[in-house]
């Protein structure tokens, strides 16, 4: 595929739109550092001592890490040079796929109650008799602004699901995904952690569905793309 990719088919009809070409190279270093950094966070927690409160926060940042290792592997089969077929030529897009939904979405989920735990934690903040319990009130909604810019990446024609999913589909995905994020924080504050679970749960099982539809969508689309592709012309 080249900058002027072709936009009709043998056929007269129109060939599905692809997402564009994506430099391997960068998606391998976010690999890296999704697989190294909710995995470190993940064993910090787990050092603290505290399963309770910690405890969904520790699955979601291993999700993430064992997600980010498994979209490299789809990076890696990236191919479109002698032999590829239509799988190769979407290892990237794949890749990309596996770690916008199923490392960022659930990292993004840990860190706003990752943040209020450890403000709060009585083994990492011993409590002294004269110590005074300042809350922090708003600024614990710091961290979200990230799930915010990623709202805007994913809606703002950034993300690999904005070329699979219809305007509608996408919007609902990702409506889905921030108010699950949103019930599973208010419910990890209200100590209320059966809640929490469920709609962590939830959310893991939507982004595993998705990732798995979109990643066969994409297949079909570029088997439909090779099939119906006019033949280069010779110069």
């Amino acid at each position: 595929m080249s900058k002027d990719r072709p936009t009709i088919g043998v056929d007269g009809l129109l060939l599905p739109i692809l997402p564009p070409e994506r430099d391997p190279r960068v998606w391998a270093r976010l690999v890296r550092i999704m697989f190294y950094l909710p995995g470190f966070m993940a064993l910090l927690l787990i050092k603290t001592g505290e399963p309770v409160s910690f405890g969904i926060t520790v699955e979601l940042l291993m999700l993430s890490s064992a997600a980010a290792l498994v979209g490299g592997l789809f990076i890696g089969a990236d191919s479109s040079g002698t032999g590829a077929d239509a799988a190769s030529k979407i290892g990237v897009w794949s890749g990309s796929l596996i770690l916008e939904l199923l490392a960022v979405v659930p990292f993004l989920c840990a860190v706003p109650s990752l943040f209020h735990e450890l403000a709060h934690s009585t083994l990492l903040h011993a409590r002294l008799p004269d110590t005074v319990d300042t809350s922090l009130g708003a600024s614990e909604l710091l961290p979200m602004a990230a799930i915010l810019i990623f709202m805007l990446y994913q809606l703002a024609g950034f993300g690999t699901l904005h070329f699979i999913l219809r305007k509608t589909g996408n919007w609902m995905v990702n409506a889905v995904i921030l108010c699950l994020i949103i019930a599973s924080y208010v419910a990890n504050r209200e100590r209320i952690y059966l809640w929490e679970r469920r709609c962590t749960g939830v959310l893991v099982i939507l982004m595993v569905l998705t990732t798995i539809y979109a990643i066969l969508r994409l297949k079909q689309m570029q088997l439909t793309y090779d099939e119906r592709l006019p033949p280069k012309s010779q110069k």
